[in-house]
């Protein structure tokens, strides 16, 4: 196949994509997808309600696809002493003597074959929550929004008036 036929049958794919989901933006999940059991249990409410902010703990390295959980030592630096008494934070405290990270299970998962970036999506001022939906007001993060799927991402795409182009996120990266 031409890549001009691959060219004309992306973008109506993405015109048919487009006008599917025209009704259906980046809409929140209802009820919320409850997320897997995690290590230990943690609270973005709590954290936030601090003064914590997303990228104080999840950092994006070289602008890459995941953003990473906090090194066992970033949330030790607040855990030597408070709350220290607590069985989930003698746990954390454990990891961390082990020189282990946290076992964490991610909450929101790309498909293998899809090639995304966190930092483009940062560096055009997206955030967090716009994807992740009010992860800050939860105690047990669940999937909220449909940010991982096909549809999410060319809604939200059209809503911003963003390109879309299906080589973007579906041709392989050298």
């Amino acid at each position: 196949m031409t890549r001009l036929r691959v060219a004309f049958l992306c973008s109506l794919l993405s015109t048919v994509l487009a006008g599917s989901v025209a009704m259906r933006a980046q809409v929140p999940i209802s009820p919320p997808v409850q997320g897997p059991e995690q290590p230990i249990p943690y609270s973005h409410k709590t954290h936030v309600s601090r003064g914590l902010e997303c990228r104080m703990c999840h950092v994006n390295p070289d602008n890459g696809k995941l953003m990473t959980f906090p090194a066992t030592t970033t949330c030790m630096g607040c855990h030597q002493t408070i709350a220290a008494d607590r069985p989930s934070i003698q746990k954390l405290a454990s990891f961390a003597a082990s020189g282990q990270p946290i076992p964490w299970v991610r909450v929101y998962q790309m498909p293998d074959y899809v090639y995304w970036k966190h930092g483009t999506h940062l560096a055009a001022g997206v955030t967090c929550a716009e994807c992740h939906g009010p992860v800050a007001e939860h105690d047990v993060t669940t999937r909220e929004t449909n940010v991982s799927t096909m549809i999410g991402c060319v809604a939200c795409h059209n809503r911003k008036q963003a390109f879309t182009d299906c080589g973007d996120c579906h041709a392989p990266r050298q």
